[in-house]
């Protein structure tokens, strides 16, 4: 019988969480937490939900149908499972992730100690640096990785251990540069709908869809303890990705909580993190942050951008891994230097858009044994929910589509930022309608 022990089990959870935290989960929920206030568990629970729970389901899903992304894809089409494919490599590459790697980095290790004037050509020499680190260790990054990955995170989780400890067990900071106390009211969403507004928070850390990305690790970390067997892969994967899930949301209530007792307000989490890392454990608290979080992104930015170039080599052969790695670092030098705040702000209709077209195919996956070769099921389904999340992603920045808007304005849930859910299975319903071609191959 195939079995791991318990400690290969804890060796892939470990390593699994290592991949998944990364800059987006240092920064958003400490700013969360400052906005929920009072509600900052219920904020905390639907951040979760978006987050790990997304990301969970979503390895869970690459694994039933196969071993990776595309896989996934497969079940509508080679030509969807390459779109989908390339969509996410996007996403968690040079689009948000990979540049938000760089823009965290200056925030926590550079940004608080420089005067106005020079923020600007500092951010330059800075996110140079760190992408063209990016791009000469990806060259040969396994070695750097588990160095920097198997000191330096835990110095990381460590700092964020001491901050908590710090927020719970000392009643005002020492210095009285940062403002603490009781944890005070909810502002804006935060006040009627926390749990669904800690939802939209999850969907910027970008864990669900990198989850469906990252499946592979887990599966071939799995093989290499010489279990084969597909239940048994299911099973282990299952184990691992909750292991990793329990520990992320641990360190989520941290943060979390953090933000919740900080009462001076701060533009995002970064800025608010080395501030009270700063006024709590005093100016080598913030220093050794601030080193810890540079070395964890650049463990991050290595990962992705060398995740991007094996598959756009793989896609494009004619491309050398070199040139698309030099590509990718130059393309998230330029956009890591709009400013942590603006790259927030433009993602968040993107991924308000493209988290529910993921959730229902991973969703649907489950459904697989059932659905068959309806590949409409799929497609309907999909496109149902993209379209109205593609309605409230405009709205979230202030662009109305006229009647659109209203009409989507009535469904249910719409006002829970969930209005895609009845579409949803309005669209997979009708794809099982005995009117498709393929039903009747």
């Amino acid at each position: 019988m195939e079995r791991m022990k318990a400690r290969q089990v804890l060796s892939i959870t470990l390593t699994l969480f290592a991949v998944f935290f990364g800059a987006g989960n240092m920064i958003f929920p400490p700013a969360m937490g400052q906005q929920a206030g009072e509600h900052y568990i219920q904020a905390l629970a639907g951040f979760i939900v978006t987050d790990a729970g997304i990301a969970l389901f979503g390895m869970i899903a690459v694994v039933l149908v196969g071993t990776e992304v595309s896989d996934l894809g497969e079940l509508v089409g080679r030509r969807f499972a390459i779109f989908l494919s390339v969509c996410i490599y996007l996403l968690i590459g040079p689009l948000f992730a990979l540049p938000r790697t760089g823009s965290v980095s200056f925030e926590l290790a550079v940004r608080p100690y420089l005067t106005e004037p020079n923020v600007w050509w500092v951010s330059l020499i800075v996110t140079g640096i760190f992408f063209g680190l990016t791009y000469y260790l990806s060259g040969n990054p396994k070695k750097v990785v588990n160095l920097i990955g198997k000191y330096l995170t835990p110095v990381l989780l460590i700092c964020i251990v001491l901050i908590f400890l710090a927020c719970v067990f000392m009643e005002k900071s020492p210095h009285g540069r940062v403002q603490y106390g009781s944890i005070g009211a909810p502002r804006g969403a935060y006040a009627e709908i926390p749990f669904f507004q800690g939802m939209i928070e999850g969907y910027y850390a970008l864990d669900g869809p990198a989850g469906l990305v990252f499946a592979i690790i887990i599966i071939n970390a799995v093989r290499g303890f010489q279990v084969h067997e597909k239940k048994n892969i299911i099973k282990y994967t299952l184990f691992c990705g909750a292991g990793a899930a329990l520990i992320l949301s641990v360190v989520y209530y941290m943060l979390t909580y953090i933000g919740a007792v900080t009462q001076t307000p701060f533009s995002n989490g970064g800025t608010l993190l080395h501030a009270v890392a700063s006024d709590l454990l005093g100016p080598v608290g913030g220093i050794v942050l601030g080193v810890a979080v540079f070395f964890a992104c650049m463990t991050t930015s290595i990962g992705l951008t060398t995740s991007f170039a094996d598959y756009f080599h793989e896609l494009f052969p004619n491309m050398s891994y070199k040139k698309i790695t030099a590509i990718v670092c130059l393309f998230s030098f330029v956009i890591s230097n709009i400013g942590l705040d603006m790259l927030v702000q433009v993602s968040l209709p993107v991924l308000m858009m493209i988290y529910p077209v993921t959730v229902v195919l991973v969703i649907l996956s489950f459904f697989k044994k059932w659905i068959g070769n309806r590949k409409m099921v799929y497609v309907l389904g999909m496109l149902f929910a993209f379209c109205v999340a593609f309605v409230d992603g405009m709205q979230s920045v202030k662009i109305m589509l006229g009647p659109v808007t209203e009409f989507c304005r009535q469904l249910p849930f719409y006002d829970l930022r969930l209005g895609w859910i009845i579409p949803a299975v309005a669209g997979a319903l009708l794809g099982l309608l005995p009117i498709w071609k393929y039903n009747r191959e």
